[in-house]
This record gives structure tokens, sequence and C-alpha cells, in this order.
């Protein structure tokens, strides 16, 4: 079993593809902040590119997936939205931007 940590979370969520870009989340600067408490409880913060993106199910269902694998259940993962900064290209990776021919 894998020891969670918000690390190990950061890694499985880069696993997670904005459905439309081909892109993980983590790249393109969506996840803002990964919360684990002692419980192991996990709130993650996160953008979309847009606000009114209808992916945003999508995208939590693939994570939720993703974090199943490390040993995370579904009662155990919060995920909160915000668009608080705003997203920007500036929040991507250079590998995304690399991708994007940015």
């Amino acid at each position: 079993m894998v020891k969670i940590t918000e690390q190990t979370i950061r890694n499985k969520l880069s696993e997670v593809m904005d459905p439309e870009l081909n892109i993980s989340i983590v790249d393109l600067g969506l996840v803002y902040k990964v919360d684990l408490d002692k419980s192991g409880k996990t709130k993650i913060t996160m953008t979309l590119t847009t606000i009114g993106c209808p992916l945003f199910s999508l995208i939590e269902q693939e994570a939720k997936s993703k974090l199943k694998e490390i040993g995370l259940s579904d009662d155990k993962i919060k995920f909160e939205l915000t668009f608080d900064p705003p997203w920007s290209m500036e929040k991507m990776s250079e590998r995304a931007k690399a991708m994007l021919g940015i």
C-alpha cells in the first residue's frame, strides 16, 4: 500500500487529463491546493479553465477513480471548485505550455 501524502495525491492527479486538451489537470495548473488531514480526508481545491465549463463532473470522476488506486475512498475525497483566483495560462507548467506550443 502506498503511503498517502499530499505529494502522492498530486502525483495521482497528474494522471487525470483535461478532456478537451488531453493535458493533465496538474500541468494545466487547475489544482490549487491539496489538504490531507490526520484522519485521511482529502480536500482538493481546484479550478477550471472557464467558469461554467461542463466537464467538471468528468474530471472529478476520473480523479476519484485515480485516487482509489492509492487507497482513498469516495467518502474521504472532497473537491472544492473555486474561481478565485481565476485560472490563467501563467499557471500552466512549462511542459503543458510546450505541448500547446506556447
